[in-house]
């Protein structure tokens, strides 16, 4: 069966792949399980010289791969070149700190010694999404690869040419071959992975529906997993906050990406002795956001990822005007055409509209007001999702306060929420469950073994 990859914002064909069988999938498991031997066997300190020859790669490819995503999802390129710049510092970050996080550590029991270490699980599958084909892949792959695991990337179709991109950049750093290989395949091929001897667990970053299946795949081989999935964050902005910088953080936290972020800022709550005030500032500085080819240096929102995307985006501010909610600016396809949607602000929104009690993977912005500080505590928490959240005012103890009580994976505290080579970050509930990057994440694939010794 063959995949067809499209440029979005022109729907112009980009190419064609060859997906492989089920059989081929495995054989390939194999060999990764066989490269996996030797690199776990590797001191950690040797592999981090490795991430540091990958950060080298990506800083010198960094145009090109930019260029790649650019044209396979529509992202503004200026986004995508930070999105490589990050990669290249999580490599980096990794191969500094990395040693640290995975040393055996002793500890006092009742025999002679007791030592902790870390031990690589195998050969770890990853299961990736589109809208950051770099950056996803490489924030859940690059800390179990630093512990000596090996990866298997199954990425999205519609991305296939940055999968194979992450693979060439692997080879150009000199990893061995085989410790991180692309998989262009079909999600049918996944149960059949787990079933084999040769993929030891699995993460997924997806919707909610994939990461049932998935962990119900390795469920039924006892294979651990980690799975983030959707969120639809509270960004809340308290009667003392800074309302222009709250509104400013609003706008990059709701529509970097065009809004097709996870941790996206999907639930604007403002007390309502300010909402008038932060809506008129969130407006102009929506308003002034460019759309346009992803590929101009001045553009700000590029296309959505497909028409099906676009679909979504008409529905929900369908729902919204039926419901009542005050249209603010845009609420339509761009002029543009094909998968442009312009950026979108409702106000008087409420919780019960579709825009704010489902996941919008896309430029809409619903503001709802609140009155009581117990009042917007309730609204965030009745979420089925708890990936992140954002809280603005200027009192920072305030602002702890309220982060201990949402339930979340990360609250930011006047700032957008946003992933950190140094963060771990992760969901609860619907959101999934595990967490990547920092030290929770490199450990979140080994085996925390005991060595104990008595006489």
């Amino acid at each position: 069966m063959q995949i067809t990859t499209h440029n979005p914002a022109t729907g112009e064909i980009l190419e064609t792949y060859t997906q492989i069988s089920s059989d081929e999938a495995v054989a390939i498991a194999k060999e990764v399980a066989l490269a996996q031997k030797k690199w776990g066997k590797v001191s950690v300190a040797n592999r981090a010289q490795y991430f540091l020859q990958l950060a080298t790669v990506l800083k010198k490819n960094r145009d090109v791969y930019a260029t790649t995503i650019t044209k396979e999802m529509g992202k503004p390129i200026k986004e995508s070149r930070a999105e490589v710049e990050k990669c290249a510092w999580l490599a980096e970050y990794l191969a500094e700190h990395g040693g640290e996080w995975l040393k055996e550590k002793e500890v006092v029991a009742d025999g002679k010694k007791h030592v902790i270490v870390y031990d690589p699980l195998g050969v770890i599958l990853l299961v990736m999404p589109w809208n950051y084909p770099f950056w996803q892949a490489m924030k859940v792959g690059l800390p179990p690869l630093l512990a000596g695991n090996a990866m298997l990337l199954k990425h999205a179709s519609n991305v296939s040419g940055c999968s194979l991109a992450i693979q060439d950049a692997f080879r150009e750093a000199g990893f061995p071959d085989n410790v991180f290989r692309s998989m262009i395949m079909d999600h049918t091929h996944i149960p059949h992975l787990f079933a084999s001897n040769f993929v030891h667990a699995g993460s997924l970053t997806g919707s909610e529906r994939a990461g049932a299946s998935f962990a119900e795949s390795a469920g039924k081989h006892v294979k651990k997993v980690v799975l983030e999935l959707g969120g639809s964050d509270p960004f809340i902005v308290f009667p003392d906050a800074d309302v222009t910088l709250a509104a400013k953080g609003a706008v990059k936290g709701r529509f970097s990406n065009g809004g097709q972020v996870c941790i996206a800022a999907k639930r604007i709550f403002v007390h309502q002795s300010i909402v008038d005030a932060f809506t008129k500032i969130f407006v102009q500085e929506v308003e002034a956001l460019r759309v346009g080819d992803p590929m101009d240096e001045t553009t700000d929102i590029g296309p959505l990822v497909h028409d099906k995307a676009v679909q979504d985006m008409e529905a929900f501010v369908a729902n919204a005007v039926e419901q009542g909610a005050q249209l603010r600016t845009g609420g339509k396809r761009h002029a543009l055409g094909k998968t442009y949607f312009e950026p979108t602000v409702f106000g008087q929104a409420t919780t019960h509209m579709a825009m704010v009690s489902q996941e919008v993977f896309g430029p809409i912005a619903p503001i709802v007001s609140f009155d009581s500080e117990e009042e917007v505590i309730a609204w965030a928490n009745e979420s089925v999702y708890g990936l992140s959240a954002s809280v603005w005012t200027k009192d920072v103890a305030f602002g702890e306060h309220i982060a201990r009580q949402l339930e979340t994976g990360s609250v930011f505290i006047n700032s957008p929420s946003k992933s950190d080579p140094r963060l771990p970050i992760g969901g609860i509930k619907r959101s999934g469950f595990g967490r990547e990057l920092s030290e929770f994440g490199i450990r979140e694939f080994v085996n925390v073994k005991t060595v104990n010794v008595y006489e």
